[in-house]
This record gives C-alpha cells, sequence and structure tokens, in this order.
C-alpha cells in the first residue's frame, strides 16, 4: 500500500541574469563602494540560478534549501529591479513538466519576460522536490513518518499559491502544468498524502481506533476529491501523467475507506455492536476487493486483504454462534467522523532558514522611484526660488541701467570713464569677451545635432522592430501570441515625444538668446576694447561739479548701496538653498513597511515646505524691500536729473553709459544662459543614451523572444497533418473476391516490400532474352492437390497451356534458409511462375515470357514430368523451395 505519488520537476533554459542586472546597476547607481557591492551581488545571483536549475537535483533536503534560497532571492530581488517587458526584459524559457514532446516537435514550453514567470515555475519546482522527498522516506519509524508529513504539506502549500497568483503573475495563458486547474488537483493529492502519513503515524503509536477510523475517513475524502478533480477538468486526463495517477487514486481512496471501516468495526466491537462490526468488515472486503481486481498493477492490498478476512471470519463465527445479532445494510450505519490534522503551509517568503539577501543595501523600485519624484519636486522649489531672486535681480539691474546709475553719479566731470562703467569693461575681458560667447553659441547646434541623432536611432530601432512584429501578426494571425510592440513601447514612445518636445524648446530658447547677442554685440564689443579706446567712444559733456555735494547725490549712493546688499544677500540666500539636502529614502522606506504603500505626494510636499518655507519667506521679503528701494531711487533720480543742466551733448553721454551698462548686464546673462545651454545639451546626452540602451535592450530582448516564438511556431506546424484525414474506398483497400465454386482458393500473402535505390538509366540498347531460370521442382502432393474441375485459361497456340496453381511456399524471394537473397518487390520479378500467383490477383494465369523474334519458352510440363530439354532431376532431392 505504500505507494505514493511525486511530481516531476520544470525544466529551464539557461538566462544570463550578470549583463542586463549590471547594465541596470551601473547606470542607475554611481560608481561608488555600493555599486562594486550590487555587481558582486549579481555574480552571486547568477550563481545561484546555475546551482538551482542548471544541473540535476538530488532527492535531498539540501538540493530543496537551494531551491528556496532562489526563490527567496527572487522575491527580495523583485522590487528593486524594474523587471518588465519595457524596461529591465529578462525572458524566461520553461518547459511543460508533464509533456515529453514529439520526436520531431519537442515538448511543450514557454518564454516570458516576466519575474513572476520565474517565480510560479521555480515554486513549482520546489513544490515538486519537496513531493519527491517526501517520497523517498522512510516510513517504519518516526523520522521519516514525520519528515514526509512535512514535505507533503510544503508542497500542498506551494501549489496551492501558484493557484492562486499565476494568472495575476503572468498575465495571459500558462502552460497545463501550472495552470490552476493542475496545480489545484496537485495540492489537493499532496494533502491527501500528507493526511494518510499521519494515518500511518497513528496507526504505528496504537493510537485509539476512533481516532484511527477518522484520519482515515479524512484521507479518503481527500482522495475522492483529488479524483473528482482529475476526472472531471477536461485538460488534465490527456497527459499520461495524470493517467497514470488516476488508478492510484481510486485504489487509495478505496484503501482509506476499508481501514475507517476496520477500525470503526474494533470500536463497535468494543460497543458489543457485532451486528455493525460485520457490515462494516463485510463493506470494507468489498473496498478492497475492488482494488486488488481493478488496481492490482499499481497498489497492492493483500496484507489487508487478509486482516480484513480474517476479521471478517471471526466475527461472523461468533455472531452465529453466540450473539445472532442482526446485520445491518451499508447505509444504515452511522457515518463515520472526519479529522483533518494537516493544512498546506503557508508560502510566506523567507522559506529558507539560512537566507540572507544579496541586495539588501538596494531600496525598493518603489523607493526609488518615489525618490526621483521627489527630487524632481525638489528641483522645481529650488529653481522657482532662485529663479524669482534672479528674475528680481535683473529687473533691478534694468530700472538702474535705464536711469544710468550710478553711473550718472560717478560721471559728474563729463569727460573721463565712470568707475562702474570701467568696472563693467574689466569684468566682460576677464570673462572672455565676444571671443567666449561666439565660442559657446557655435557648439550649441552641433550638440543639439548630436542629441536629435540619438533620439532619432532610439526610435527608429523601435519602428523597425514593430514593422516586423506587425508583419509578423499579419502572417500567423492569432498564434502570433505575443504583446504587440505598439503596445509596449507605448511608454518608450512617451518618453521619447517628451524629449522630442524638451529640444524644440531648446531650439527655441537658444534663438532668444542669439537674438539678444545680435541686439548688445555692438556695446560688448564696446566694451571689450582698451580703456582708452572706450574713453574715446563715449561722447564728453559740460561739467556739473556743482551736483557733487548735494543731499540728492548722497540720498542716491545711499540707496544705490543698499539695493547692492539685497543683491549679496541674495547670493548667499541662493547657495544656501542649492546646499539643503534631506535623504527622503529612510521616510519612504518607513512608510513602504507599515502602509505597503508610499502616498509619495503627500510626504514630499510636507518635507519641502519644512525644508525650503523659511526661505520662501525671506525671498518674499527680499522682493518687497527691492520694490520700496527702486521706488525711492525713480523719486530721487528725478529730482537728480532737475538739477542736472541738460544739452545735447549730455544726453548723449549719458544714452551710450546706459547701452554700456546694459550691454553689460545682457552679456553676463547670454553667459550664464549659454552655459547652462551646454550643460543641458551634455546631461541631455547622457540621458538619451540610456533611453537609447533601454531601447536596444527590449529590441534584443523582443528579437530574442521573436526567433523562439518562430522555432516554436515551426515545431507546431511540423506537428499538424499536412492534410485532412479522408476515409479510403473499400474498393481502393479490399479486393472483391470471385464469386462461384470456380474460384481458386487466394494465393498467400506476399512478402513485404524492401525499397531499393533507383538505378541510373543506361542508354537504350536491342532487348536480348534474359536469361532461363531453373525449374522450380513440383513434388507429385503437392499436384496432386489441385482440384480437377479448376481449368486454366487458354493461352497461345504455340506454347502449352501453364500449370495449375498449386499450394507452395513463401513468394520468391523471400527465403530465410539461403545467404544472399534479398526481399524483392514482387512487381520487379519478370519471371511470375504459374504456380505464385500475383497479389490481388488469384485468377491471373501464367503468361510466358517473350520477346520478338525468339520462341516462347516451353509451357508447363505434366503434372510429375519434367520440363523437356532440361535433366531429370532425382527423386531423393530436396526441392529448391519448402513446400507448405
Amino acid at each position: 500500500m505504500a505507494t505514493f505519488i511525486s511530481v516531476p520537476l520544470k525544466k529551464s533554459s539557461e538566462v544570463d541574469l550578470v549583463k542586463p542586472l549590471s547594465k541596470f546597476v551601473t547606470s542607475t547607481y554611481p560608481a561608488s563602494e555600493d555599486q562594486g557591492e550590487y555587481l558582486r551581488a549579481v555574480e552571486e545571483l547568477n550563481k545561484l540560478r546555475k546551482s538551482a536549475l542548471g544541473r540535476p537535483l538530488d532527492k535531498h533536503e539540501s538540493s530543496l534549501e537551494i531551491l528556496l534560497r532562489y526563490y527567496d532571492q527572487l522575491c527580495a530581488v523583485e522590487p528593486k529591479f524594474p523587471f518588465s517587458e519595457n524596461q529591465l526584459c529578462l525572458t524566461f524559457t520553461w518547459k511543460d513538466a508533464f509533456d515529453k514532446g514529439s520526436l520531431f516537435g519537442g515538448s511543450v514550453k514557454l518564454a516570458l519576460a516576466s519575474l513572476g514567470y520565474e517565480k510560479t515555475c521555480v515554486l513549482f519546482n520546489v513544490a515538486a522536490l519537496a513531493s519527491q522527498i517526501a517520497s523517498e522516506q522512510n516510513l517504519d519509524n518516526d523520522e521519516g513518518l514525520k519528515t514526509s508529513a512535512k514535505y507533503y504539506q510544503l508542497a500542498s502549500g506551494a501549489f496551492g499559491h501558484i493557484k492562486d497568483t499565476v494568472l495575476s503573475a503572468l498575465n495571459r495563458e500558462p502552460t497545463m502544468d501550472i495552470s490552476p486547474e493542475t496545480v489545484g488537483t496537485l495540492s489537493l493529492i499532496m494533502l491527501a498524502q500528507a493526511q494518510e502519513v499521519f494515518f500511518l503515524k497513528a496507526t504505528s503509536d496504537k493510537m485509539k481506533d476512533a481516532v484511527i477510523a477518522k484520519l482515515a475517513n479524512q484521507a479518503a475524502d481527500f482522495y475522492g476529491d483529488a479524483f473528482k478533480q482529475c476526472q472531471y477538468k477536461d485538460n488534465l486526463p490527456k497527459y499520461f501523467y495524470f493517467q497514470e495517477v488516476l488508478p492510484v487514486l481510486a485504489a487509495k481512496h478505496c484503501i482509506m475507506q476499508a481501514n475507517a471501516e476496520l477500525h470503526q468495526s474494533i470500536l463497535a466491537k468494543q460497543k458489543k455492536r457485532f451486528g455493525e462490526e460485520i457490515a462494516r468488515l463485510q463493506h470494507a472486503a468489498e473496498l478492497v476487493k475492488t482494488v486488488a481486481s481493478r488496481y492490482d498493477e499499481y497498489v497492492s492490498v493483500k496484507d489487508l486483504t487478509d486482516k480484513i478476512n480474517r476479521c471478517l471470519t471471526a466475527a461472523k463465527k461468533d455472531n452465529d454462534f453466540i450473539y445472532h445479532d442482526r446485520v445491518p445494510e451499508v447505509k444504515d450505519l452511522e457515518h463515520i467522523g472526519k479529522a483533518a490534522l494537516v493544512k498546506p503551509t503557508a508560502i510566506t517568503p523567507p522559506l529558507s532558514q539560512k537566507f540572507s539577501d544579496l541586495f539588501e543595501k538596494m531600496v525598493p523600485m518603489a523607493v526609488q522611484q518615489s525618490m526621483s519624484i521627489y527630487s524632481q519636486r525638489k528641483a522645481e522649489t529650488v529653481n522657482r526660488l532662485v529663479g524669482t531672486m534672479r528674475e528680481a535681480t535683473n529687473l533691478c539691474n534694468g530700472v538702474l541701467a535705464s536711469l544710468n546709475l550710478p553711473a550718472a553719479l560717478e560721471d559728474l566731470s563729463g569727460d573721463s570713464i565712470p568707475q562702474s562703467i570701467a568696472e563693467k569693461a574689466r569684468n566682460v575681458v576677464q570673462h572672455g569677451g565676444l571671443q567666449s560667447i561666439e565660442q559657446l553659441i557655435k557648439d550649441l547646434p552641433e550638440l543639439l545635432t548630436r542629441n536629435r541623432e540619438i533620439l532619432d536611432e532610439s526610435l527608429k530601432m523601435l519602428d523597425d522592430e514593430e514593422t516586423t512584429d506587425n508583419e509578423l501578426r499579419t502572417k500567423f494571425s492569432q498564434r502570433w501570441s505575443r504583446t504587440p510592440s505598439g503596445d509596449l513601447y507605448k511608454p518608450l514612445r512617451t518618453e521619447g515625444a517628451n524629449f522630442r518636445n524638451i529640444l524644440d524648446k531648446a531650439v527655441q530658447a537658444d534663438q532668444v538668446v542669439r537674438d539678444r547677442y545680435n541686439t548688445h554685440c555692438a556695446m560688448i564689443a564696446l566694451l571689450c576694447k582698451p580703456e582708452n579706446e572706450l574713453n574715446a567712444a563715449i561722447p564728453s559733456a559740460n561739467p556739473t561739479k556743482t551736483l557733487q555735494g548735494s543731499e540728492v547725490v548722497n540720498v542716491l549712493r545711499s540707496l544705490l548701496a543698499q539695493l547692492e546688499e539685497v543683491k549679496k544677500e541674495r547670493e548667499t540666500m541662493e547657495g544656501e538653498i542649492k546646499a539643503v539636502t534631506f535623504d527622503m529614502s529612510i521616510t519612504f522606506l518607513t512608510a513602504l513597511a507599515q502602509d505597503g504603500a508610499i502616498n509619495e505626494e503627500q510626504l514630499s510636499l510636507g518635507q519641502l515646505d519644512q525644508l525650503y518655507g523659511s526661505y520662501n519667506q525671506r525671498v518674499q521679503a527680499s522682493l518687497r524691500t527691492q520694490e520700496e528701494l527702486l521706488g525711492k531711487v525713480q523719486t530721487s533720480h528725478q529730482e537728480f536729473s532737475s538739477l542736472k543742466q541738460s544739452n545735447a551733448d549730455s544726453n548723449q553721454r549719458e544714452e551710450v553709459l546706459k547701452k554700456l551698462a546694459s550691454a553689460h548686464d545682457s552679456y553676463m546673462e547670454i553667459s550664464n544662459n549659454l552655459r547652462e545651454g551646454t550643460k543641458f545639451y551634455n546631461d541631455l546626452t547622457e540621458i538619451l543614451l540610456k533611453f537609447q540602451n533601454k531601447c536596444s535592450d527590449i529590441v534584443f530582448a523582443r528579437k530574442t523572444e521573436r526567433d523562439e516564438l518562430l522555432k516554436d511556431l515551426q515545431q507546431s506546424i511540423a506537428r499538424e497533418p499536412s492534410a485532412p484525414t479522408f476515409n479510403v474506398p473499400a474498393y481502393q483497400s479490399t479486393p472483391a473476391a470471385p464469386s462461384g465454386p470456380a474460384a481458386p482458393a487466394p494465393g498467400p500473402t506476399p512478402a513485404p516490400r524492401t525499397v531499393f535505390p533507383v538505378q541510373p538509366q543506361q542508354p537504350e540498347s536491342k532487348p536480348q532474352p534474359p536469361a532461363r531460370p531453373p525449374p522450380p521442382s513440383v513434388t507429385p502432393q503437392a499436384a496432386s492437390t489441385t482440384p480437377a474441375s479448376s481449368q486454366p485459361a487458354a493461352v497461345p497456340t504455340n506454347n502449352p497451356p501453364p500449370m495449375a496453381p498449386q499450394a507452395q511456399g513463401p513468394p520468391y524471394p523471400t527465403y530465410q534458409g539461403y545467404p544472399g537473397y534479398y526481399q524483392m518487390p514482387m512487381g520487379y520479378n519478370p519471371y511470375a511462375y504459374g504456380q505464385y500467383n500475383m497479389p490481388n490477383m488469384p485468377n491471373m494465369p501464367y503468361m510466358p515470357y517473350q520477346t520478338p523474334g525468339q520462341g516462347g519458352y516451353p509451357g508447363t510440363a505434366p503434372a510429375g514430368q519434367p520440363y523437356p530439354g532440361y535433366p531429370q532431376q532425382p527423386p531423393q532431392q530436396q526441392p529448391y523451395y519448402p513446400q507448405q
């Protein structure tokens, strides 16, 4: 009875984890100690997969431990890498565990770019290996019974977990071995076997019969459910595996029920219910008799049958002679209770006791994504604050330049370069002057072109692969079952469109900078000239030294000094704002651990408000201070202008000084803009290269998947019949037998034909008569068996009539006793003797061979007479052919 069911392992194709995972690590994490640690962890993960799946596994707990470690590592690594078809694409190929395939087509397999699929298949192997280890245990001792029950429950839990998660993990139809119906059935089988092991344990421990009966009845119930599950599922019985399992399940159901009845009969005997005892034993005897008659080749019940029969014989004897208790019907017996001591093991990683996460320091992808969005929010906040301060500073500089301040206060002599203008000129020269700006402007188109080419090449790869996919989808229709490339590439195309929009806006911004440079180019060039040339280019005017000590001038200088303080304060504040840092990963990890999800928006906005709230208030206060000071400056400047002596020369000089001050400010702004533009294009190049790598990786993965799918389709097409089946007409398969008393007996079955190679055609020559073969020797006994009424058909008059058909041995040349003779197709032999009927032509007489210009062969001699012209053979000689 110790027949237990185990499940075969799935087989996987080799997958290189190192290259794609290392590429992701190097592109995501900067070169540091952590990156090196992650790269070493990738190598370890690849080795772990090879150990778990790349070699045959022994039916031992150490092999199971390797599988469990690999499964735990997959569960740990899944949230830390973006495994998907359109991001980190790894294609895993697994064969159906039960489908053995055909000679030409191979076994059924499925390739998917899904880590969930890999986890499901690995967990299937965990369950299968657990069932094999449990089946190998020695059930004659307690340790073996405990181990077996433990692993059967683990197998049941693993199969049940696959049943609940496989459809959501794959998002497509799985192979039959991991379909919910199949794994659900396997889970029931494993649970039934675990319950049976507990029954055996209770029996060996000699527990109470009431307990043993309940355990056995529960096991019978489990086996019955599993049998029904196998029997009523349309797809399961096609597997040879389940065809072998079905009779075992049926036998186990009957055996467990018989054991329950046996132990319940002992309980009935103890309660002096002797009729019930006999009824239960009779039912148990019928059950084991059914098993012995139907399933004896699968399960042996001889010992159980003998035990039941002995108990039944003793019970009947005692009842007949002593108790005379009425034997009730089986249907009237009280139902036996049930006691389920087993349950599927919950699959909650980590399952391995020795598991340690190889990527422990790496944060999950949910945290990484939240960190990325937080970084964008932080950058937007910093840019908004810094941009507000810079706009205010530019506005202040523009207002002062339009008022020719502070140059108007310094130019009271009217014939020298104001100090502020001289400082601005020196500042322009120090920053490279016109050459620096022109070189930056010249470099921008090259950077733009490089980025456009990278983007265009990336999108072209997607377009080419999508076109090929659509062509194959049109060709194979429903058989082309993989995800359409158009749907898969939507996120990438959205990302590519975003990059193109960014480039278009950058082109517009570059044009604005060029226009501004062209506007101020002449004055910037003037600022770059030596001091004497700059002084000569500025018109001179009448001196206004009378205003040098006036109160208005002092007020203006005081206000300008306060504005300079505001500008310096902003520069300091800008540096502080850019230097603010905060590690949000701890906050996100805590939220993920507590809630299972991350409310990024709420957490990020709250933290940013806490970090930059005070800076925002300081910026607003700076703007208000500047506005007040500029108002006072404009009022004082009006008073200052009214006191100045206005004439044409002074107005012209003031206008030139305004343009020089404005040119300096524009130069600094244009220079900053161009440097920022250069940095922007260089940074965008790195981003576009990552985008290109992403596109290249997914296209390569799709091509690999396409080749695998094409190969599978070719194999499936090769397995299909080339034409629909049809029935052959009866007249083509079975020749009509002649009717009537004169019909001769049909000839013997012809020998099987042997295919000979086709000989090359020889040039035609004059036909020559073939050599005459030796005549067969016919015994009188054989000749006398011919019926007298059987007359041969008429033949040409120049030849005697042929001999009538006679019984003989196998037709020429299938004679087993002579070496050198080979089987030959019947139609090949030109010398078909009369006594050897051609197949399908039982009434065809011998037609002599004759060529033009040659006389016919002599006809057959009378019965028992030799051929004329040939020497007579001795009568003692054995015939050339054996006779029947």
